[in-house]
């Protein structure tokens, strides 16, 4: 079975997380596959706006602890490596956020232009709990969507919102009964869908060359710290003998 589902609507495709044996974890085969689809979608020429979800239970429960704590080091690869959660695109992505949504799920829930949140979506930012320091936004746009000290709260404790206080605090849109959840991102697609595309991309393109002005910066240096801290810092030894525990602890607050 494929670990991405994709699926065409006309101008609209929805793309889906599919792990659900793991939570929708993020190990390389999903991660590529998800830069891979976007990537693919953006430059098809006649989608307009993409959709972006798990299979239940979960949205996404982060990278991969398991492969994380027990595949081997490559330091070159390490600098290589990307920490964008998606390829460079213009087309609008909708997180539609079925369930748990923690650290680099989290992360790639950001990196959707906005997000509609089923009434069971949870959201964690757990990087520290885990030794893994965020080089995919987190320190730029979860401040940027809740507020600096509420997202120092949440990456300092490890500790889960729920849907409702998501709302609250700005970081999704709509919350949603979870029966509705991919309808109504469907419905807000069509209405993206139904702008002339080149409107649309213009005016996204727009909003990213305003947010340059300030978080381009913000995202150097985290991106700086973050390889600096995976290449000399990170204790994988640790991560894979209390790799359960951090399990067990994330599936017991939500």
């Amino acid at each position: 079975m494929s670990v991405l589902r994709v699926e065409r609507d006309g101008a609209i495709a929805v793309v889906t997380l599919n792990r659900p044996e793991a939570r929708n974890a993020l190990n390389r085969e999903l991660n590529t596959a998800v830069k891979a689809a976007v990537h693919d979608l953006d430059t098809s020429g006649d989608v307009s706006a993409i959709i972006l979800t798990g299979a239940d239970p979960a949205f996404c429960a982060g990278v991969d602890l398991k492969e994380l704590s027990s595949s081997p080091r490559d330091r070159d690869g390490l600098e290589r490596e990307s920490f964008q959660p998606l390829p460079p695109h213009a087309t609008p992505v909708i997180g539609a956020i079925n369930g748990a949504t923690v650290t680099g799920g989290l992360e790639l829930a950001l990196a959707c232009d906005f997000l509609i949140a089923s009434e069971r979506a949870t959201f964690a930012d757990t990087h520290a709990r885990v030794g893994v320091m965020p080089g995919g936004g987190m320190t730029v746009r979860l401040p940027q969507a809740v507020g600096l000290t509420r997202a120092r709260q949440m990456s300092f404790t490890g500790d889960f919102i729920d849907a409702r206080r998501a709302y609250d605090w700005g970081l999704v849109n709509e919350v949603v009964p979870h029966d509705r959840l991919l309808e109504r991102a469907r419905e807000v697609a069509r209405a993206v869908a139904s702008v002339p595309r080149a409107y649309v991309r213009e005016v996204r393109a727009l909003y990213a060359s305003v947010d340059d002005l300030t978080s381009g910066p913000a995202w150097d240096r985290q991106e700086d710290r973050a390889r600096a801290w995976m290449r000399d810092g990170f204790d994988q030894g640790r991560l894979a003998s209390e790799r359960q525990g951090i399990v067990e602890r994330g599936s017991s607050q939500q």
